[in-house]
């Protein structure tokens, strides 16, 4: 068995969203022992999104069940789609995978580009109909090794808003996706235990035979 992170590493020079502070790291000694306060927001690094970060009135993060936070995986590669769309046509060639699934990771390669600005650009992006397609199925989340699931530039965040209705979980800014395995594999993705979380922080990892 092997465990791969697909996770950045938090620290005060990633890639944050536009107009989002970076998390600032003050280390101290308190009485002798070293210690860090760390502030930032909760969609920082890998993170996840809650129902409640887009729907009003739905969960928060603290008032989902364990078992939201892990399950079976395929990961899907996007890569050949930078600065398209991904569209309904050509997620329906891994139909028979994604009705087995409960999540299903996007991998775009646009981690490589993490902490430069054309990390924000270009990233392939769901159409409304692949996105809508996709809620019919019983999935826990979706994993991104990109900034969001809507351009940056569209604050409507119509994809936010159609699979965050469904308690669709977004996982966003992943890592490591080259290491995934073409076959299923279990995927763990939980976030801090944060009162009426809207989102969190994640370690996402891979666990594959």
């Amino acid at each position: 068995m092997a465990l791969i992170d697909l996770s950045h590493i938090i620290n005060p020079d990633i890639s944050v969203f536009p107009g989002t502070e970076k998390p600032v790291f003050e280390r101290k000694e308190i009485e002798g022992y070293p210690e860090v306060k760390i502030t930032m927001y909760t969609h920082t690094a890998t993170h996840m999104d809650a129902p409640i970060h887009i729907i009003k009135g739905a969960r928060t993060l603290d008032e989902l069940p364990l078992d939201k936070f892990m399950g079976k995986a395929i990961v899907i590669d996007c890569k050949h789609l930078a600065g398209k769309q991904i569209a309904l046509d050509f997620l329906k060639q891994f139909e028979d995978k994604i009705k087995s699934t409960e999540f299903i990771l996007l991998h775009s390669g646009w981690d490589s580009k993490w902490k430069t600005d054309a990390y924000f650009e270009d990233f392939p992006t769901l159409t409304a109909e692949a996105t809508t397609w996709l809620t019919q199925f019983n999935l826990k989340g979706i994993g991104l090794d990109s900034i969001s699931l809507d351009p940056v530039p569209d604050m409507n965040l119509p994809n936010h808003k159609i699979v965050l209705a469904k308690e669709i979980l977004i996982i966003e800014n992943m890592c490591n996706m080259d290491s995934l395995p073409n076959t299923e594999f279990m995927f763990q993705c939980f976030p801090l235990k944060i009162e009426k979380a809207d989102g969190s922080p994640v370690r996402a990892l891979a666990i594959v035979d």
